[in-house]
């Protein structure tokens, strides 16, 4: 706060808030937003939070304390005020409000919208091209379904362009996993009749697609077509052995999703398992940030609420959902019919197959929670190991240690790339990492390559006097240690970069390939007058060095191929006389990059608008000679 800012008035601003329906944000001194929440009465919610601390859970008592000032926005209801919660919870990321974080949406089965429809994994936003069937909740369950739909319906999963391009069926088709449509081996109508059995199937008839099946190789055995009543058995009888694996329920409630919360040793896990048409589908295991203290109902409520609301705000509403929890406000469930355009049932006690589901996701939900736990408690004897062999470990938690570490990746100097990857609070933050694309240097130059990755990312940072760092966002600091991946010279080069940026070198250590390069034998490096360390192989720190390491070893490569890739597929076309950058762009979205523009016929090749028959030859002869 400056010192003309005026202070803010607290309780004067708490005891003017209307009764009505809004959403309030808690800021600290410094402006960091603490906390969202949402009330049905503004002034009696906020208020709350100051007359009775004893009845504060403890994360949000110490909240309470750090509040400097609040925001409040009035809504028209309770249900717009919970929309307007989850938005600002997604953009603001709250310190004290529970987050459940998840990079990744789930995955679906996908069929496309094409005279032979493709069968195929998708992940990302939903629209009306094909048809979409899920949500999954992991990609083993939707590879799972799409090797069942293969072995029962014999559906493609090939891309357009393969498709295309086909002269003869492919291996699938073999192995009986594929109709071959691609050369003509089935035609559309009787494709299509597999598709609409693979829909009804994947939409929960079974009995009726079974049924479907035995009347089509009864028909076939009667007019003495064996072999094609055969194919119809054997897929019968595929689709009855994966029937019987599941828990299958019978009547409308085909459609549901399971959530069992365990809590212990501070953390919380919220297991939500799936039932789509009918089928277990298997499980997620979601671990919120923020949530140590649910032995409070409030707080377990809290939790509860925050896992519906920020996962179905962007995933589908079944009309059942069995929990043993209590269910949420009635401001919840009215937004959850609303989402799904119909009612919605919470169930608490469950029968039959409903209370089988629940016990598997309790039972899992405890299993991931004690594997998280342990997994846990050795990355961070790992993380305090490390800070004890560099001398870090004054007035410093741990899990405050930030570890940036760099790695250089070409092939034989092309497409080089640096990696910078992000160790905090005992584990990777994938969120922070960064790629550098190393240009204007010699091929295959290494030191010049992290010359330029560490002065590109450091250069840029504003040092305090003292040369110490500005403290703000996670890019804007100076870790407290920086891993460069190679020995002296690596080492050097980046004491010389920070002395000219003006960071302490101290901070540096390179890490050693030992002899052989075996793993287990790695020394580390320093940039100041301290003695390189090897710490052995059973050293926990040196496992966590290793992890960094390889993360970005792993980081750097996969980016490196990428865009050398990128690079190959370029310049091959560019290489072309005649072959512009608009011809380049038709060519590569009519076939679908450059494997397809090669698997394509010289016809192929001149049906493509402003490419001529010539020039169609040109493009062979060069893709092909």
């Amino acid at each position: 706060m400056t010192p003309d800012e005026p202070v803010f008035d607290l309780p004067g601003y708490v005891a003017g808030l209307p009764h009505r329906p809004g959403v309030y944000q808690m800021f600290g001194a410094d402006g960091t937003l603490l906390y969202v929440g949402k009330a049905r009465d503004l002034r009696k919610r906020v208020s709350s939070y100051f007359r009775d601390a004893a009845a504060l859970s403890p994360r949000i008592a110490l909240m309470v304390a750090r509040v400097h000032r609040i925001e409040t926005t009035v809504t028209r209801s309770e249900a717009e005020a919970l929309l307007l919660e989850n938005n600002l919870i997604k953009t603001g990321h709250p310190r004290y409000n529970i987050l459940f974080r998840d990079d990744k949406s789930y995955p679906y089965v996908r069929l496309t919208a094409h005279a032979f429809p493709r069968l195929a994994y998708y992940r990302g936003g939903v629209d009306r091209q094909g048809h979409y069937f899920g949500p999954y909740p992991s990609a083993w369950s939707v590879r799972q379904a799409i090797g069942l739909l293969q072995k029962v319906f014999r559906l493609r999963t090939c891309e357009d362009t393969v498709f295309a391009n086909r002269s003869r069926p492919c291996l699938l088709h073999q192995i009986g996993r594929c109709t071959a449509p691609c050369v003509g081996l089935i035609d559309e109508d009787a494709y299509r009749r597999d598709v609409e059995d693979a829909v009804r199937f994947l939409g929960g008839e079974h009995q009726d697609v079974l049924d479907g099946l035995g009347r089509r190789m009864q028909e076939a055995a009667v007019e003495l077509r064996y072999e094609e009543a055969a194919v119809w058995r054997d897929r019968m009888a595929a689709l009855s052995g994966v029937l019987s694996q599941h828990s299958i329920e019978s009547g409308t409630d085909v459609e549901a999703d399971i959530i069992a919360v365990a809590a212990d040793g501070g953390r919380v896990c919220v297991d939500l398992a799936m039932v789509r048409g009918g089928r277990h589908l298997g499980d997620k295991a979601h671990f919120p940030l923020h949530a140590n203290d649910v032995d409070h109902a409030d707080a377990r409520a809290e939790l509860l609420e925050a896992f519906v609301v920020q996962h179905y705000a962007d995933a589908f509403v079944p009309p059942v959902i069995v929990c043993a929890e209590p269910k949420p406000s009635q401001a919840v469930m009215d937004w959850l019919e609303d989402r799904a355009g119909r009612a919605v049932s919470w169930v608490r006690q469950p029968r039959s197959a409903r209370r089988r589901w629940l016990e598997m996701a309790e039972s899992n939900a405890a299993i991931a929670l004690a594997r998280v736990l342990a997994e846990e408690g050795s990355q961070q004897a790992r993380t305090r190991a490390l800070a004890e062999v560099l001398g870090i470990t004054e007035d410093r938690d741990p899990a405050e240690l930030r570890i940036e570490c760099f790695d250089i990746s070409h092939t034989a100097g092309e497409a080089t790339q640096a990696s910078c990857v992000v160790y905090e609070n005992h584990a990777m933050q994938n969120g922070q990492y960064r790629r550098f694309n190393i240009t204007g240097i010699t091929p295959g130059d290494d030191y010049a390559a992290m010359r330029q990755v560490l002065t590109r990312r450091y250069g840029g940072l504003t040092i305090d006097a003292g040369a110490q760092p500005r403290q703000g966002g996670a890019a804007s600091r100076i870790p407290d240690i920086v891993l460069i991946d190679g020995g002296k010279g690596q080492v050097e080069v980046a004491r010389q970069v920070f002395a000219e940026i003006g960071i302490d070198s101290g901070i540096i250590v390179g890490v050693a390939k030992g002899e052989g390069r075996r793993v287990g034998l790695e020394t580390l490096v320093f940039a100041d007058d301290r003695t390189p360390v090897a710490l052995g192989r059973d050293s926990a720190a040196l496992m966590l060095v290793a992890q960094i390491r390889d993360e970005a070893h792993r980081f750097a490569i996969t980016g490196m191929r990428a865009r050398r890739g990128k690079t190959r597929n370029r310049s091959r076309l560019e290489e072309i006389e005649g072959v512009g950058a608009r011809r380049r762009q038709r060519l590569l979205a009519r076939f679908g990059g450059l494997r397809g523009i090669m698997s394509a016929s010289v016809e192929d090749l001149a049906s493509v608008e402003g490419v001529s028959r010539k020039l169609a030859e040109q493009i062979y002869r060069n893709l092909h000679g």
